[in-house]
């Protein structure tokens, strides 16, 4: 076990030069042995550079905060060595989890970008590197780089995994969450994460919603493609398909989630600004910032309302389905490191606290993946990912 560990490890810092998914590697001696032949015995991990990790230091994707390492382990690193697997180091995050990214790039495609803000993890099991790798979401970190990488990305439901030993950004909305190679390693990783939610295997044709999303966003060719190839795929194994009108709720709560973020993320860092290294933020962290402050705690107080009566309304409207299907991205990853993609069809569910999956699916005219992004209701994780284990080899093309 230890020995594909010390593997990862050599993988990682041959291939680094070229993918820059990593701020930092453990040294060889520093990877110890697991705890426990576990689930993930043996399975070497990576983690966002928000998370902690004892002995490494969490710098969030910014010279403001402090290069000392940490004391202790996150209590999700702490799980994941519980169950046997081993930390090898931390992952490129953008600045504080928002949109100013770091250097890495797409391993299927150096010239385009991986995505964001969760970028170095997914590049780093899309590289081979690391059989999985921890990220957060607060619209849309998780599913966009698994999306732009190729690779399963799973963002459990908000709050089911503890934040300890966490830098939060935005308090109501930052989630836990992982990369694998596969939904069967990311129900691995599920076991451990989300203990108490039984796994589930489904035995009958399921119930799907399919939202286009299409008032909010086009989609490009191969993403359209990736979509309603998927539905097809599902009808024609006996999948029962609505494609109810959402349109007039998604923008609403789009423009929620845009405030609660300003709101949340500019009060939360609002000690680093006044702090002495707050010339170090980016300008367009500074800018969010002063948007964010901008919002009064009356407006705030408004906007909590409106999503709690809409949650609602959704959580009943989706009641009768398994899972839904959107897509994950407009399209597959955009040429050049400058910009992480769109979030745009991600941030709904992070609004509302839903677990989301990527599945990658296909692939465009340029090699580059593209795939779809299932959904499920609150707590309903490991089902999302029973439906994703018996289903997914039907809707993959690759």
């Amino acid at each position: 076990m230890m020995q594909a560990a010390h593997e990862a490890l050599a993988r990682s810092k041959a291939g680094d030069a070229q993918v820059q998914a990593w701020v930092c590697l453990a040294d060889e001696a520093s990877v110890a042995a697991p705890a426990c032949q576990g689930p993930l015995a043996g399975a070497a991990f990576g983690v966002k550079d928000v998370i902690d990790v004892a002995g490494l230091p969490t710098r969030s994707g910014s010279a403001a905060e402090s290069a000392e390492p940490a004391r202790r382990d996150a209590s999700c690193v702490s799980q994941l060595r519980d169950a046997g697997g081993v930390p090898i180091g931390k992952t490129v995050t953008a600045e504080y989890a928002y949109v100013t990214p770091g250097p890495t790039r797409n391993p299927r495609h150096l010239a385009h970008t991986p995505g964001g803000s969760s970028s170095g993890s997914a590049a780093a099991v899309a590289a081979g590197m690391v059989d999985l790798a921890l990220g957060t979401q607060t619209g849309g970190s998780m599913i966009r780089p698994a999306a732009f990488c190729g690779v399963v990305g799973f963002k459990p439901t908000f709050g089911r995994v503890h934040r300890q030993g966490m830098h939060v950004l935005c308090d109501s909305l930052d989630t836990i969450g992982w990369f694998t190679r596969d939904v069967k390693q990311s129900q691995a990783v599920a076991s451990v994460l989300l203990p108490g939610l039984a796994a589930h295997r489904p035995d009958r044709p399921p119930r799907v919603a399919l939202l286009t999303c299409s008032a909010i966003g086009d989609l490009s060719g191969a993403a359209r493609r990736a979509l309603n190839d998927c539905a097809a795929t599902l009808r024609e194994h006996g999948a029962h398909i609505d494609a109810p009108d959402v349109d007039a709720d998604l923008q609403a709560l789009l423009d929620i989630h845009a405030q609660t973020m300003l709101a949340e993320l500019a009060r939360g860092l609002l000690p680093v600004v006044r702090g002495s290294q707050g010339h170090l933020l980016s300008p367009a962290l500074r800018t969010a910032i002063d948007r964010g402050l901008a919002i009064t705690h009356a407006e705030y107080a408004a906007l909590q309302q409106r999503r709690a009566r809409l949650g609602g309304e959704w959580l009943e409207r989706f009641g009768g389905v398994d899972f839904i299907v959107t897509p994950s991205a407009p399209s597959e990853a955009p040429e050049g490191t400058r910009s992480t993609g769109s979030s745009l069809f991600n941030r709904v569910w992070s609004l509302l606290g839903w677990p989301a999956l990527h599945l990658p699916t296909a692939h465009a005219d340029n090699g580059l993946p593209v795939g779809v992004q299932w959904v499920a209701r609150t707590d309903e994780d490991q089902a999302l990912l029973g439906w994703a284990r018996k289903l997914h080899p039907l809707v993959q093309r690759t």
